[in-house]
């Protein structure tokens, strides 16, 4: 479904990424692990066009995003959850929602896609009419994330989903994206939580100052004395 191909990208004179490849198929939940600072975020960011790549290709179901500006990458079928979560804090979280179906295509579905973040998020429902700003940090994520499932995506790109959360939160998140993968949904996850997210997903890449330096099934990163010892401290 993604794929990048030597991917290179960054701020100006200061680069992020070198050399960047890998693939998502369709079905499948990737993570993208590794450290602050290693070029997470960005590689999301090169993703949804909102950084210019310096070298290689990013394609989705086999069309090349070159072309594609940043406000149309959604139609391609790409909505990307950013880091912080960015959403309307004066807006209710219905009015959120509703942010997210601007494409005509989901406003065509909207009350059916509402059904499916409400049942997802029963907490949304009881909080439909609340100002987003005023939402608990879980509550905005699982705001975020609905927001983004409103335009029906083929691919959800979620950026650093536990961040700021506490760790009783960072469980229930981690456990709502499981539900999401479950539901049949393309997800590609950028995280520091090494811990939980590989407990979630099928795959993943180790990113380590803008190089993928290993990656395979979640499991056997799980098991790697490498990332044992540096990242989770066993």
């Amino acid at each position: 479904m993604l794929a990048l191909s030597n991917v290179s990208a960054g701020y100006g004179s200061f680069q992020a990424l070198f050399g960047v490849s890998l693939e998502v198929k369709a079905g499948e939940s990737v993570a993208v692990i590794g450290p602050n600072g290693a070029g997470k975020t960005t590689l999301l960011r090169a993703i949804s066009k909102l950084i210019v790549l310096t070298a290689g290709e990013v394609t989705m179901e086999g069309r090349s995003l070159r072309r594609v500006a940043p406000h149309e990458v959604i139609a391609t079928g790409i909505a990307h959850v950013p880091e912080n979560r960015r959403l309307f804090p004066r807006l209710t979280v219905e009015e959120n929602l509703k942010m997210g179906a601007f494409l005509v295509s989901s406003r065509n579905r909207y009350a059916e896609r509402k059904k499916f973040v409400f049942n997802l998020f029963p907490r949304m429902e009881e909080r439909r009419n609340q100002l987003a700003g005023t939402l608990s940090g879980g509550e905005q994520q699982m705001c975020a994330i609905g927001r983004a499932l409103m335009s029906g995506p083929k691919l959800l790109l979620l950026d650093e989903p536990s961040a700021g959360l506490a760790p009783v939160i960072v469980q229930s998140i981690m456990q709502m994206v499981k539900r999401i993968c479950a539901e049949g949904y393309t997800v590609l996850i950028v995280e520091q939580n090494i811990r939980q997210v590989l407990k979630v997903v099928d795959r993943a890449y180790l990113l380590e100052t803008g190089r993928i330096k290993k990656s395979g099934a979640s499991a056997e990163l799980l098991a790697s004395d490498d990332i044992r010892k540096t990242y989770l401290g066993i």
